[in-house]
């Protein structure tokens, strides 16, 4: 049986690896920690038998994976969910390991695999009922990836960003120390990916940080100023319609 394990933990990669081997006749094709690199490896490689997936990535939510591509091997996820979140699982022909993993329990999903393999049933289908229910229960994104000079790309946490912002058509994110990074989707896309208990849509321009704010001024027409912890060149303007919503999320 030929494994491909997708875990940006090195201490949990190392375990799984290791539980892999003493379980006998699995071939460990690599051990990959990013979307970016599982997207990149499918596009070059044959799907091996089965797939041991970390729900949260460093550059993301390994969901993302499964909307830009087709999947038709047996997943397992490895996650740090608990059982009654993960109850979805129950009805699928996938399985999970809750962290952290141990030997018994991978081989529990082995059979399962057995199983997969010696009856009909669309995995692609499965998949996406999974994804579907993940996606209910709010998992944002952890870290964005950015592209740097010479075809390189890292991640950026969400938790260092404090705001993004649109400038000249292009979306940005300004992390500690004020620096910018250039993030490839729109400011919706943004807004449907990060966690509105901590981030806010300010505006059309804007999205800010919760802790990113450092105080906020009454501003004319019955508006506010949101004035943040580090320099901006434009005024974060909440319209008197949002006042409500701002005011209750920022106290929440």
């Amino acid at each position: 049986m030929k494994a491909l394990i997708v875990e940006d933990e090195r201490l949990a990669a190392d375990n799984l690896s290791k539980i892999l081997n003493k379980a006998g006749n699995i071939e460990i094709l690599a051990v990959l920690e990013s979307v970016y690199e599982v997207l990149e490896w499918f596009g070059q490689n044959r799907e091996p038998d089965i797939l041991f997936l970390d729900i949260h990535l460093a550059d993301g939510s390994a969901f993302e994976f499964f909307e830009k591509r087709e999947i038709n091997c047996p997943v397992i996820f490895t996650t740090a969910y608990d059982e009654y979140a993960l109850k979805a699982f129950k009805v699928n022909s996938i399985d999970y390991l809750l962290k952290p993993i141990d030997f018994n329990a991978v081989l529990k999903s082995l059979e399962k695999h057995k199983k997969l393999t010696t009856q009909p049933t669309n995995l692609s289908d499965e998949i996406k009922n999974v994804v579907c229910y993940f996606r209910k229960q709010n998992v944002y994104k952890t870290s964005f990836l950015i592209p740097l000079k010479g075809d390189k790309l890292i991640p950026l946490k969400t938790d260092d960003i404090l705001y993004f912002f649109i400038d000249r058509g292009v979306v940005k994110a300004v992390a500690i120390e004020n620096k910018s990074f250039i993030i490839d989707k729109t400011l919706d896309e943004v807004s449907e990916m990060v966690d509105p208990g901590l981030f806010f849509r300010a505006n059309r321009q804007f999205i800010i940080s919760r802790k990113a704010i450092n105080d906020i001024d009454l501003w004319f027409n019955q508006r506010l100023s949101v004035n943040l912890n580090i320099p901006v060149k434009k005024k974060i303007i909440i319209s008197k319609a949002k006042i409500q919503e701002f005011k209750q999320w920022f106290s929440e």
